[in-house]
């Protein structure tokens, strides 16, 4: 694979999660494009930079022997691909302080780094975290590919930091640059709120969620398929969003156990506040990670999923194949991986080629819903 080559460092940089031949690169023309540009401004030991959805770490890694940075992101894989890299380039895992987009700011900064997340909303919660976090003088500039660059992103930026000027195009990477100004004190839109009618909960979404304004359309066909009567049942939801899948199953089995994981930091917030609202004190498993990675084998009984087809900008179907290969390590001989995806997806096959079973327990004209048995 190519090294990220710029004036501040040469790295060797990797992906989460990891894939062997993997055609994809861990940075792009916009980071390059970002990190030459701050080299010609220049930096010093005692500049504090805010780095925000650095997707695999080549901000950070580059610039923190050269500058004070802390790193914030709603990835609980770019944070992992951060650390990772540092080591990879012989730095210290915990060079750079990683801070999940779902906690507050800390510090005032000189800079603020921003790579365009895909989920605008995710920028304009952060934008409107950076108040009173900007020092006099400070700098707020955004990077993306142009195909990923919207105006809004643009728009955003200038109405909660100040006029903004895009810059030229270079190898078909764009950056917008800020500059602050007074504003009255902004108060997040965030999280948004809805309510379902079977069964009668309402759910909380931080700014992040997929589908943060109302239930997706998959879940909603997952939904009357989930199964009953599981006793003391070992229950994960894997990939849980705000965690409805969980939440509903638990509703219906009270003495089932649930682990909720999400690798998005604002998801599990959002499924841990949902959780509580509607289950109460009721223990629960509720975390960010890596998938069923950390997940000890043979220690499931169940497994929820709605699988995503995307990371970033990046769409494909290996992150659903890892989380089929992670619930099949976790689950028990006998347990079961009950999944929903689209028709097209062809997720039959997939599971076929892992699972000893595998049967349509379901349908709509979009989806399927499957269950594969270890």
């Amino acid at each position: 694979m190519p090294l990220l080559d710029s004036p501040f460092a040469q790295l060797d940089l990797i992906r989460q999660p990891e894939q062997s031949d993997d055609p994809l690169q861990a940075f792009d023309a916009a980071d390059e494009y970002l990190l030459n540009y701050v080299a010609e401004q220049g930096l010093t030991l005692q500049t504090k930079v805010l780095v925000l959805n650095d997707n695999f770490g080549a901000l950070a890694a580059s610039l923190a022997p050269h500058a004070t940075v802390t790193s914030s992101s709603d990835s609980f894989l770019g944070a992992q691909a951060l650390e990772k890299n540092l080591v990879r380039n012989g730095q210290a895992f915990d060079a750079v302080p990683v801070l999940p987009a779902s906690e507050p700011l800390t510090g005032v900064f000189d800079w603020v780094l921003i790579r365009v997340p895909k989920t605008l909303a995710l920028l304009e919660e952060q934008l409107i975290c950076l108040q009173g976090r900007l020092a006099p003088d400070a700098r707020v500039i955004a990077a993306g590919m142009i195909k990923h660059l919207p105006r809004s992103a643009g728009e955003l930026m200038e109405e909660y930091i100040g006029p903004v000027q895009a810059s030229l195009a270079v190898k078909k990477a764009r950056l917008l640059f800020a500059t602050p100004q007074s504003k009255p004190v902004q108060t997040s839109p965030y999280p948004t709120r809805y309510t379902l009618d079977d069964p009668k909960i309402e759910l909380l979404n931080h700014a992040n969620v997929f589908c943060r304004d109302g239930l997706d359309i998959g879940t909603r066909a997952f939904l009357p398929f989930l199964p009953q009567n599981l006793g003391s049942a070992r229950v994960a939801d894997l990939g849980c969003g705000n965690g409805v899948l969980a939440i509903a199953s638990a509703l219906t089995n009270p003495d089932a156990h649930y682990t909720l994981v999400d690798e998005s930091f604002m998801a599990v917030q959002s499924a841990r506040e949902n959780w509580r609202a509607a289950l109460g004190d009721r223990e629960a498993q509720i975390h960010a990670g890596d998938g069923l990675a950390a997940q000890a084998p043979d220690s499931l009984d169940l497994v929820l999923c709605n699988p995503p087809f995307h990371q970033q900008q990046t769409v494909g179907d290996f992150l659903a194949w890892r989380m089929f290969q992670q619930a099949r390590a976790a689950l028990v001989t006998g347990g079961a991986l009950l999944i929903v995806g689209n028709r097209h997806l062809g997720y039959h096959s997939k599971l076929a080629r892992l699972f000893r079973g595998v049967e349509q327990v379901g349908a709509t004209p979009k989806f399927v819903i499957l269950k594969a048995r270890k």
